[in-house]
Protein backbone atom coordinates (compact mmCIF):
# COMPACT_ATOMS: atom_id res chain seq x y z
CA UNK A 1 0.00 0.00 0.00
CA UNK A 2 1.16 3.42 -0.93
CA UNK A 3 0.58 5.53 2.17
CA UNK A 4 1.37 9.23 0.55
CA UNK A 5 -1.31 10.64 -1.14
CA UNK A 6 -0.15 12.92 -4.76
CA UNK A 7 -0.08 16.37 -3.63
CA UNK A 8 1.96 19.08 -5.62
CA UNK A 9 2.97 21.03 -2.55
CA UNK A 10 2.08 18.37 0.29
CA UNK A 11 5.06 16.26 0.20
CA UNK A 12 4.28 13.86 3.73
CA UNK A 13 0.01 13.50 3.54
CA UNK A 14 -0.07 9.80 4.57
CA UNK A 15 -3.10 7.43 5.11
CA UNK A 16 -3.00 5.73 8.59
CA UNK A 17 -5.08 2.66 6.72
CA UNK A 18 -4.73 -0.40 6.32
CA UNK A 19 -2.71 -1.46 9.25
CA UNK A 20 -4.08 -4.48 11.18
CA UNK A 21 -4.76 -4.28 15.23
CA UNK A 22 -3.92 -7.38 17.39
CA UNK A 23 -7.27 -8.02 17.37
CA UNK A 24 -7.04 -9.13 13.89
CA UNK A 25 -9.65 -5.81 12.42
CA UNK A 26 -8.24 -3.12 10.61
CA UNK A 27 -7.39 0.37 10.66
CA UNK A 28 -10.50 1.82 8.09
CA UNK A 29 -8.41 3.67 4.74
CA UNK A 30 -9.34 6.94 4.23
CA UNK A 31 -10.45 7.79 7.95
CA UNK A 32 -6.88 9.39 9.47
CA UNK A 33 -4.54 10.86 7.93
CA UNK A 34 -1.55 12.73 9.30
CA UNK A 35 0.07 15.86 6.71
CA UNK A 36 2.93 18.21 6.75
CA UNK A 37 1.58 21.71 6.79
CA UNK A 38 -2.03 22.75 5.00
CA UNK A 39 -0.76 25.70 4.71
CA UNK A 40 0.74 25.15 1.10
CA UNK A 41 -2.69 23.98 0.50
CA UNK A 42 -3.73 26.07 -3.08
CA UNK A 43 -5.13 25.41 -6.76
CA UNK A 44 -5.69 21.30 -8.00
CA UNK A 45 -4.02 20.55 -4.11
CA UNK A 46 -7.00 22.41 -2.60
CA UNK A 47 -9.42 20.32 -4.52
CA UNK A 48 -8.13 16.92 -3.93
CA UNK A 49 -8.21 17.73 -0.52
CA UNK A 50 -11.62 18.76 -0.53
CA UNK A 51 -12.29 15.06 -2.19
CA UNK A 52 -11.43 13.56 0.87
CA UNK A 53 -14.27 14.64 2.50
CA UNK A 54 -12.07 15.70 6.01
CA UNK A 55 -14.46 16.95 8.32
CA UNK A 56 -11.73 17.51 11.56
CA UNK A 57 -8.43 19.17 10.87
CA UNK A 58 -5.92 19.41 14.03
CA UNK A 59 -2.41 21.72 13.68
CA UNK A 60 -0.15 20.92 15.85
CA UNK A 61 1.96 23.83 15.40
CA UNK A 62 3.01 26.93 17.36
CA UNK A 63 1.18 29.72 17.13
CA UNK A 64 4.25 31.93 15.33
CA UNK A 65 4.36 29.23 12.55
CA UNK A 66 0.84 29.72 11.59
CA UNK A 67 1.43 34.09 11.59
CA UNK A 68 4.60 33.23 9.41
CA UNK A 69 3.46 30.12 6.80
CA UNK A 70 -0.31 30.53 7.29
CA UNK A 71 -2.90 27.79 8.06
CA UNK A 72 -5.22 25.51 6.46
CA UNK A 73 -7.92 27.47 4.23
CA UNK A 74 -10.91 27.70 6.10
CA UNK A 75 -14.15 25.78 4.49
CA UNK A 76 -17.65 25.06 5.87
CA UNK A 77 -16.74 21.36 5.28
CA UNK A 78 -14.73 21.11 8.06
CA UNK A 79 -14.04 22.01 11.58
CA UNK A 80 -10.23 23.48 12.64
CA UNK A 81 -8.37 22.91 15.90
CA UNK A 82 -5.21 24.70 16.87
CA UNK A 83 -3.71 22.27 19.69
CA UNK A 84 -0.33 23.51 19.91
CA UNK A 85 1.89 20.18 21.37
CA UNK A 86 5.16 21.25 22.00
CA UNK A 87 6.50 23.75 24.61
CA UNK A 88 9.87 23.69 24.45
CA UNK A 89 11.14 25.14 20.75
CA UNK A 90 14.38 23.47 19.24
CA UNK A 91 16.68 24.42 16.29
CA UNK A 92 17.11 20.92 14.77
CA UNK A 93 18.60 22.38 11.42
CA UNK A 94 21.29 24.47 13.48
CA UNK A 95 22.44 21.07 15.55
CA UNK A 96 25.86 20.09 15.16
CA UNK A 97 26.86 16.99 12.98
CA UNK A 98 27.84 15.10 16.08
CA UNK A 99 24.23 15.04 17.73
CA UNK A 100 22.64 11.43 17.08
CA UNK A 101 19.38 11.67 15.48
CA UNK A 102 17.87 8.54 17.75
CA UNK A 103 18.70 9.83 21.23
CA UNK A 104 18.37 13.42 20.62
CA UNK A 105 14.79 13.42 18.97
CA UNK A 106 13.69 10.67 21.17
CA UNK A 107 14.31 13.13 24.53
CA UNK A 108 12.64 15.80 22.61
CA UNK A 109 9.48 13.45 22.28
CA UNK A 110 9.79 12.92 25.80
CA UNK A 111 9.16 16.09 26.49
CA UNK A 112 6.76 17.19 23.97
CA UNK A 113 4.32 13.57 25.71
CA UNK A 114 5.15 15.42 28.89
CA UNK A 115 4.55 18.99 27.98
CA UNK A 116 1.96 18.71 25.66
CA UNK A 117 0.02 16.21 27.82
CA UNK A 118 -3.53 18.34 27.60
CA UNK A 119 -3.43 19.24 23.74
CA UNK A 120 -2.68 15.70 22.80
CA UNK A 121 -5.61 14.51 25.21
CA UNK A 122 -7.40 16.99 23.53
CA UNK A 123 -6.41 15.85 19.99
CA UNK A 124 -7.46 12.03 20.68
CA UNK A 125 -10.67 13.25 22.07
CA UNK A 126 -11.33 15.53 19.08
CA UNK A 127 -10.58 12.41 16.35
CA UNK A 128 -12.82 10.31 18.89
CA UNK A 129 -15.75 12.60 18.69
CA UNK A 130 -15.66 12.65 14.50
CA UNK A 131 -17.51 10.01 14.68
CA UNK A 132 -15.55 8.17 11.87
CA UNK A 133 -15.54 10.88 9.55
CA UNK A 134 -12.06 11.98 8.41
CA UNK A 135 -9.64 13.48 9.86
CA UNK A 136 -6.09 15.02 9.56
CA UNK A 137 -3.36 16.36 11.84
CA UNK A 138 -0.32 17.63 10.88
CA UNK A 139 2.76 19.98 11.72
CA UNK A 140 5.39 21.93 9.79
CA UNK A 141 7.06 18.67 7.72
CA UNK A 142 4.58 15.89 9.39
CA UNK A 143 7.25 14.10 11.14
CA UNK A 144 8.22 15.12 15.16
CA UNK A 145 4.95 16.27 16.11
CA UNK A 146 2.74 14.69 13.89
CA UNK A 147 4.87 11.26 13.99
CA UNK A 148 3.79 11.23 17.88
CA UNK A 149 0.05 11.57 17.95
CA UNK A 150 0.03 9.23 14.81
CA UNK A 151 2.17 6.71 17.29
CA UNK A 152 0.00 7.23 20.01
CA UNK A 153 -3.42 6.85 17.47
CA UNK A 154 -1.78 3.17 16.41
CA UNK A 155 -0.98 2.44 20.07
CA UNK A 156 -4.70 3.00 20.95
CA UNK A 157 -6.49 1.33 17.67
CA UNK A 158 -3.80 -1.87 18.70
CA UNK A 159 -1.54 -1.35 15.45
CA UNK A 160 1.81 -3.70 16.88
CA UNK A 161 5.01 -1.75 17.74
CA UNK A 162 6.99 -2.96 14.98
CA UNK A 163 3.80 -1.36 12.38
CA UNK A 164 4.34 1.95 14.60
CA UNK A 165 8.05 2.30 13.78
CA UNK A 166 7.94 1.49 10.21
CA UNK A 167 5.25 3.92 9.64
CA UNK A 168 6.73 6.82 11.46
CA UNK A 169 10.04 5.76 9.07
CA UNK A 170 7.65 6.35 5.76
CA UNK A 171 8.59 10.00 6.18
CA UNK A 172 12.13 8.83 4.62
CA UNK A 173 10.50 9.11 1.56
CA UNK A 174 9.59 12.46 1.89
CA UNK A 175 13.05 14.11 3.06
CA UNK A 176 14.24 14.75 0.14
CA UNK A 177 11.22 17.00 -1.32
CA UNK A 178 10.98 18.70 2.44
CA UNK A 179 14.65 19.37 2.43
CA UNK A 180 14.59 21.18 -0.88
CA UNK A 181 11.54 23.13 0.20
CA UNK A 182 13.47 24.58 3.48
CA UNK A 183 16.73 24.93 1.33
CA UNK A 184 14.55 27.30 -1.37
CA UNK A 185 12.85 29.31 2.03
CA UNK A 186 16.64 29.54 4.17
CA UNK A 187 19.04 30.31 0.67
CA UNK A 188 21.54 31.76 2.63
CA UNK A 189 22.09 28.83 5.30
CA UNK A 190 25.05 26.90 5.02
CA UNK A 191 25.59 23.48 6.20
CA UNK A 192 22.89 21.60 8.66
CA UNK A 193 22.31 18.96 11.05
CA UNK A 194 22.65 15.50 8.62
CA UNK A 195 19.77 13.90 11.08
CA UNK A 196 17.20 16.82 9.89
CA UNK A 197 14.03 16.02 7.86
CA UNK A 198 15.06 12.30 8.35
CA UNK A 199 12.91 9.77 10.44
CA UNK A 200 15.43 6.53 11.80
CA UNK A 201 13.11 4.23 13.02
CA UNK A 202 15.35 3.97 16.10
CA UNK A 203 13.83 7.60 17.05
CA UNK A 204 10.54 5.92 17.61
CA UNK A 205 11.75 3.09 19.13
CA UNK A 206 13.96 4.82 21.89
CA UNK A 207 10.52 7.04 22.68
CA UNK A 208 8.20 3.53 22.94
CA UNK A 209 11.13 2.06 24.97
CA UNK A 210 10.88 5.29 27.23
CA UNK A 211 7.23 5.53 27.42
CA UNK A 212 6.91 1.23 28.11
CA UNK A 213 9.65 1.97 30.68
CA UNK A 214 7.89 4.59 32.75
CA UNK A 215 4.14 3.88 31.66
CA UNK A 216 4.30 0.38 30.95
CA UNK A 217 2.98 0.95 27.35
CA UNK A 218 2.17 3.64 25.23
CA UNK A 219 -1.62 2.72 26.14
CA UNK A 220 -0.43 3.19 29.55
CA UNK A 221 0.65 6.15 29.30
CA UNK A 222 -2.47 7.54 27.46
CA UNK A 223 -4.22 6.13 30.18
CA UNK A 224 -2.15 7.63 33.49
CA UNK A 225 -0.73 10.77 31.85
CA UNK A 226 -3.17 11.84 29.22
CA UNK A 227 -6.33 10.81 31.03
CA UNK A 228 -8.01 8.98 28.16
CA UNK A 229 -10.55 6.62 29.40
CA UNK A 230 -12.14 3.59 28.03
CA UNK A 231 -14.94 5.14 26.39
CA UNK A 232 -12.66 7.71 24.44
CA UNK A 233 -11.00 4.32 23.20
CA UNK A 234 -13.81 2.61 22.64
CA UNK A 235 -14.91 5.09 20.16
CA UNK A 236 -11.97 5.22 18.71
CA UNK A 237 -12.19 1.35 17.69
CA UNK A 238 -15.38 1.38 17.42
CA UNK A 239 -15.26 4.00 14.30
CA UNK A 240 -11.78 3.72 12.59
CA UNK A 241 -11.91 0.04 13.08
CA UNK A 242 -12.83 -2.84 10.50
CA UNK A 243 -13.08 -6.40 9.68
CA UNK A 244 -10.33 -8.58 9.75
CA UNK A 245 -9.00 -8.85 6.57
CA UNK A 246 -10.03 -12.32 4.61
Amino acid sequence: MDRHLPFDRLHNFRDLGGYSAEDGRTVLPGRLFRADSLGKLGGSDWERFLALDVGTVIDLRYSWEIDTKGRVPEHPSFAYHHLSVEHRPYDQPGLGPEVEAGPYLAERYLEVAHDGAGELRQAVEVIAAAGGRPAVFHCTSGKDRTGLLAALMLALLGVPEPDIIDDFALTGLATERLLSDWRAEHPDRGAIWPGYGRAPGEVMRLFIAALKERYGSVHGYATDRLGIGDRTVAALRRDLLGPARS
